[in-house]
């Protein structure tokens, strides 16, 4: 677990969770809505969608009446995908955001002040 200000973020980055259940449908999605890397989604008739999850629409209690908006890595357009469609889900990308807490960033600042350095700055790191 990561820690950081008072918010718990899980270490997801390889996870595949078990999709047995509406519960653990609903439970896995809400974690991908939150989760800061690329999934892979494998859906019921056989494709595969590799992208950023960055909606979700819960429109009834039904899995039926429930979407995820993802934005594909190969594609320019973002699809909408049912959660009854759904048959399994890899949080298959990097997370982009791990270890990258403010915390950690107040850690390094010191570090680097204390041996010295001299205009020290939030830069960002590369994605990729």
């Amino acid at each position: 677990m990561e820690e950081s200000l008072g918010t718990v973020h899980e270490k997801l980055e390889g996870w595949v969770p078990k999709l047995a259940s509406a519960e653990e449908v609903r439970a896995a999605l809400e974690k991908a809505f939150d989760y800061r890397g690329d999934l892979t989604l494998t859906l019921k008739n056989g494709d595969t969608i590799e992208g950023y999850l960055f909606d979700r629409k819960i429109e009834g209690p039904r899995l039926e009446d429930c979407f995820v908006r993802v934005m594909p890595k190969d594609r320019a357009d973002k699809i909408s995908i049912r959660y009854s469609e759904i048959a399994a889900l890899s949080f298959s990308g990097r997370d982009t955001a791990a270890g990258k807490s403010f915390a950690a960033w107040v850690k390094k600042y010191n570090e680097r002040k204390a041996a010295g350095e001299k205009n020290i700055g939030i830069d960002p790191e590369p994605l990729e």
